[in-house]
């Protein structure tokens, strides 16, 4: 099986879909708090999921495919730009909240905590690496792995038409 811009907006999809999955079962079992900047990253994960539905389904126009591609790789690139973020303040900021002045992002991932909680409520600190695997955080998992869907979906746009099938 050849590797498609179909395959990888799908794959892309899934893995978005399942990392919120994962994050919401995640804070629920090992009460880990999520913080505002986590939340974000929740949301931007679920949009990449929606944009892979769109994508999937309009990949075999090249222009709609090269459109699709570059609305999802600049989400996966505004993720992971966020999760960069976070990873520093937990490496280099401790103690310090998300930000100091409560931005218009702050305020609209209260909003959504307020509308559906289980998936948007943010009580955490975003300086607080909270739990670790392999001796990363889950902003820096975020961060690799939102750097890799924009590259997944880098090369999804600009695959050479011998790779495609």
């Amino acid at each position: 099986m050849k590797l498609s811009p179909r395959l990888l907006f799908a794959a892309t999809g899934v893995a978005a879909f399942g990392l919120v999955a994962g994050g919401v079962v995640m804070a629920r079992t090992m009460n880990l708090a999520a913080c505002p900047l986590c939340i974000l990253q929740r949301m931007l994960y679920l949009l990449l999921a929606v944009e892979s539905i769109l994508a999937w389904s309009i990949a075999n126009h090249p222009l709609a495919r090269r459109g699709a591609g570059l609305v999802m790789a600049a989400t996966a690139l505004t993720g992971a730009g966020i999760a960069g973020y976070q990873t520093w303040l937990q490496r280099f900021a401790k103690g310090v909240s998300c930000t100091a002045d409560q931005p218009w992002w702050e305020a609209f991932v209260d909003w959504a905590g307020q509308q559906v909680p289980l998936l948007f409520e943010a009580t955490g600190l975003c300086s607080e690496a909270g739990w670790k695997f392999l001796s990363l955080s889950i902003a820096e998992w975020s961060l690799m792995i939102f750097s890799a869907m924009a590259i997944a979906m880098l090369y999804a746009v600009f695959m050479p038409k011998t790779a495609r099938s």
